[in-house]
């Protein structure tokens, strides 16, 4: 299991793209195998990690993830492959449908079928991002002849932020695996790997990427660092998808989920996520204080 990073929330104002750069330039020093940005309401991830890669050279670099409805998928494609040439094929794009109150309450967009679109939308993203020709027609995108051409025809990982059974089965057979947030060892078990998996296997496609993020501090004061999580990640314990992933795994909030405790503790939470088949481990450092955050990091940088 390869170990990598969750780049600082992109829409705090401390956030800079020169401090992000910064971070990723120190991650690959530090030996960690990935850095992955979520695209939230600050810098977009896809053209901040294309910036990343040209100051970096080992790094891993993905988003985690790019909401899928405000960008068409030809749009997002090019994107994607432009970003991969300025990385040197070190790119890995996460999409995910975002939730509901999002896509509709705030960017005033239809969220009907949700499953439906993101099969269209991989029907003209994939193939865009093999350098095919597209013709597809659907019920959401109608494209016809379209072909992306880039010097080197570069290979973008594609993963799908997928929870529920059609969305997994979908997944597995479209896309390069799956990226997860806010769910617990025993459901990526029971769950998640065994669904998307079997899908990929029945579509002929290999084995898929599991990457796995959960928040992560290595402290002395589990309990109190525990509620402080609840309280500052509070928000995903309220979003339906993330909810369903929480009561699956029987927990009340994101503290129950995260790990937390000494080295010892948390080696072993970890121990357990490589066992279950989980490929990729994001790493969300919540700490409280610098102390924890310094100690937290030490301690992946060791682990990889």
């Amino acid at each position: 299991m390869k170990i990598g990073l969750m780049a600082a929330v992109t829409d705090a104002p401390d956030a800079t793209l020169d401090g992000l750069i910064e971070d990723a330039v120190r991650a690959e020093a530090e030996g960690f195998a990935s850095l992955w940005m979520a695209n939230i309401f600050g810098l977009d991830a896809v053209s901040t990690l294309a910036l990343v890669g040209r100051e970096t050279k080992t790094l891993q670099l993905g988003t985690a993830v790019t909401p899928t409805y405000p960008r068409h998928p030809t749009a997002l494609a090019q994107q994607a492959l432009t970003t991969a040439v300025a990385c040197q094929n070190r790119f890995n794009l996460g999409i995910g449908l975002s939730h509901q109150v999002v896509i509709e309450s705030m960017f005033g967009l239809s969220y009907e079928k949700p499953a439906r679109h993101m099969r269209e939308y991989l029907s003209v993203l994939m193939p865009l991002l093999a350098g095919e020709t597209v013709q597809f027609s659907g019920t959401q995108y109608q494209v016809n002849q379209v072909k992306l051409s880039l010097p080197g025809q570069p290979k973008v990982p594609t993963l799908v932020a997928a929870l529920g059974p059609i969305m997994l089965k979908i997944a597995g057979a479209m896309a390069d695996g799956t990226i997860t947030w806010m769910t617990g060892e025993r459901t990526l078990a029971s769950h998640i790997i065994p669904q998307i998996s079997t899908s990929a296997e029945e579509a002929g496609r290999p084995a898929p990427r599991i990457v796995a993020g959960f928040p992560i501090v290595v402290t002395k004061a589990a309990e109190e660092t525990r509620a402080a999580i609840d309280t500052s990640l509070a928000i995903y314990g309220t979003l339906p998808s993330y909810r369903a992933m929480l009561d699956k795994e029987g927990l009340k909030g994101p503290g129950d989920l995260a790990l937390v405790g000494d080295e010892t503790e948390v080696r072993s939470q970890l121990n357990q996520l490589r066992a279950i088949g989980v490929t990729d481990f994001t790493a969300a450092i919540a700490a409280t204080n610098s102390e924890d955050a310094a100690r937290t990091r030490e301690f992946l940088a060791s682990e990889c």
